[in-house]
């Protein structure tokens, strides 16, 4: 056991001294290994970070909820011309299925549209997120209230000029004051602002409730009626727990071709995207690029692995007189090989560890500056130096073996 600690001592000092006394060499052939370590480690980190925010996102809903709507979240088998036929669904459907489908616990109709500017007074707020739902909308999606409250059923039935705001619009119109109460314009027209959303955050893609207002449905409906191109329907259905997801869904697509009057033989003209399978849809893209980090970062590998065999050819020619004089005085050629293996492995971690160092740098301004928390797990930083030392133990093998090889007297002779 000393034996290996010393070997580990005097390899150190050697990788050190290689460092101080060659520093633009050994800095250019550690670049290779810096460059690559940090790719892998910045992909994964990136990536661990988005699948970690995605989780949280959803993590107070239900993996069963089912979004109905005429688009499909991830990839179809169904052309894309058929797709473009497909009608939205309506709120008369909502009702329907609200009272025809059993094993429902909570269904919205939501609109999608684009974003507005609000107003208060002289101050205006712009790329505001519009939220047109029924009020289950805030049992399926559960939202956090700072100040006032939601709306109600009977409020969105009769499509009541009543608003919930995010806390960054509300800081934006109103700063200090309190919000509850006071009339804003949108669309044009005057809504009575009844609650503020608990700041969030950024969410998983990008958008946060912060900068986004929740009203009835039924107002924009009043407005603009059920034809409108710049508005998307959707419906949000909760199924009760412990129910056979499958079962349900087959039930619930059979009411809704019943409804439309979709023919047996015909493929269904609407899309069911259960939120589990977005989570799977997520998870393979996430595999995808974790597999084209790996790829990319395995070409600077390469490169970082031919650097430190450089070092190493480099550092057996410097020290032959050394090494014969090392074996002349009894030391075997397995103390010789570790030896210079432990250099190159130490030499590879150097190079690593400077690529983990930068990716925690980078993290912290990202983290700061886009009020996104980027992840560097300890697993990741024990992959990344594996990987380093990996590395640094196939670069050094070939130099290790002949510097191991190497006849004493000639050793010795050649430093003559």
């Amino acid at each position: 056991m000393l034996l290996y600690l010393r070997l580990l001592s005097e390899s150190f000092s050697f990788a050190i001294n290689a460092l101080r006394n060659n520093k633009l060499r050994t800095l250019l052939s550690l670049l290779g290994v810096t460059i690559g370590i940090f790719s892998i480690i910045a992909v994964l980190a990136a990536v661990d970070s988005m699948d970690k925010k995605i989780k949280e996102d959803l993590s107070d809903m239900d993996m069963n909820t089912v979004y109905l709507m005429r688009f499909s979240f991830g990839p179809s088998e169904v052309p894309r011309w058929k797709r473009e036929q497909f009608p939205d669904v309506t709120y008369e459907e909502y009702e329907y299925l609200r009272r025809n489908v059993n094993g429902i616990d909570k269904i919205s109709f939501n609109l999608f549209t684009r974003n507005e500017s609000i107003k208060y007074d002289s101050k205006t707020v712009n790329s505001i997120r519009v939220k047109p739902s029924t009020e289950e909308f805030f049992d399926i999606e559960p939202v956090k209230i700072e100040k006032g409250r939601l709306f109600t059923e009977s409020e969105s039935n009769s499509g009541s000029p009543v608003i919930v705001i995010g806390s960054e619009v509300a800081t934006g119109l109103f700063e200090n004051s309190d919000p509850i109460g006071k009339k804003i314009r949108l669309y044009g027209q005057r809504f009575t602002v009844i609650g503020v959303l608990k700041k969030q955050g950024q969410g998983m893609f990008g958008d946060s409730n912060d900068v986004a207002v929740f009203f009835p449905v039924n107002f924009l409906r009043k407005m603009y009626g059920d034809n409108s191109k710049a508005l998307t329907p959707a419906m949000l259905i909760k199924p009760e727990k412990g129910i056979d997801i499958e079962e349900f869904k087959a039930e619930l697509s059979q009411k809704l071709r019943s409804f439309r009057g979709v023919k047996t033989g015909e493929i269904d003209n609407f899309f069911m995207n259960v939120l589990s399978g977005f989570t799977d849809f997520i998870d393979n893209i996430v595999g995808q690029m974790n597999m084209i980090g790996w790829i990319i970062s395995a070409f600077s590998l390469l490169v970082g692995g031919f650097g430190i065999a450089n070092i190493m050819f480099v550092s057996v020619k410097e020290r032959t007189n050394l090494i014969g004089i090392q074996k002349a005085l009894g030391a075997k050629n397995k103390f010789i090989l570790f030896q210079f293996l432990f250099e190159a492995i130490i030499l590879s971690l150097i190079g690593g560890i400077v690529g983990m160092f930068l990716v925690w740098i980078i993290a912290l301004i990202l983290s700061s500056a886009l009020d996104f928390e980027f992840v560097l797990s300890a697993s990741n930083m024990l992959l990344g130096s594996g990987l380093a030392a990996f590395i640094g133990l196939i670069s050094g093998i070939i130099p290790a073996i002949s510097a191991s090889k190497l006849d004493p007297v000639e050793a010795i002779r050649s430093g003559m």
